[in-house]
């Protein structure tokens, strides 16, 4: 296998390996998407821009691991936790313990090397205000369980792109309900 870097950014690197470009992450040690399910059966998704594909996209709370500053290690369930947290506002039951794992899947194979490991949870408790972190504009969204699947419809009908974790975490709380 003969890799070599194109070119590198603040968070990403372009490389090529036998003749085929993808891009691989610089500092994140992995990535994390949680499929959360309120006490009273809502899933908890969230939306933002994304300049990427320039409309508003729709996922699974998620994000980067041992990205910040001194969290190199740090385990993927406390991403995840963390990650819940800061999007949502909602707080995983007995922390990092209360998660189940689910999968780990490509983000996009022919693209990235990235992979993401979900993790599901039941039992999520609104705690804080959630939106993210400096610099995200996230909005959430808790459509109940039994009308989610139109829900989602609907707002894809609306032109948002929805994630399509966002179905793993659908299928894990109907599968739970």
């Amino acid at each position: 296998m003969n890799k070599k870097t194109l070119g590198t950014g603040r968070f990403l690197q372009l490389v090529e390996v036998d003749r085929w470009e993808y891009v691989d992450r610089v500092i994140a040690t992995g990535v994390v998407a949680v499929a959360a399910v309120t006490d009273d059966a809502r899933l908890i998704l969230v939306e933002q821009f994304r300049p990427p594909v320039g409309r508003p996209v729709i996922e699974l709370p998620a994000g980067l691991c041992g990205d910040d500053p001194g969290a190199a290690g740090e385990p993927l369930a406390e991403a995840a936790c963390r990650e819940l947290l800061e999007e949502t506002g909602y707080q995983v039951p007995g922390g990092p313990k209360g998660l189940e794992l689910l999968f780990t899947v490509p983000s996009s194979a022919g693209l990235t090397s990235e992979v993401v490991t979900i993790f599901g949870v039941r039992g999520a408790r609104k705690v804080a205000a959630g939106g993210g972190v400096e610099g995200e504009k996230i909005v959430v969204h808790t459509p109940p369980l039994g009308e989610a699947a139109d829900w989602l419809l609907a707002r894809s009908r609306a032109g948002v792109l929805l994630d399509p974790k966002v179905f793993i975490g659908l299928q894990f709380a109907l599968r739970r309900a």
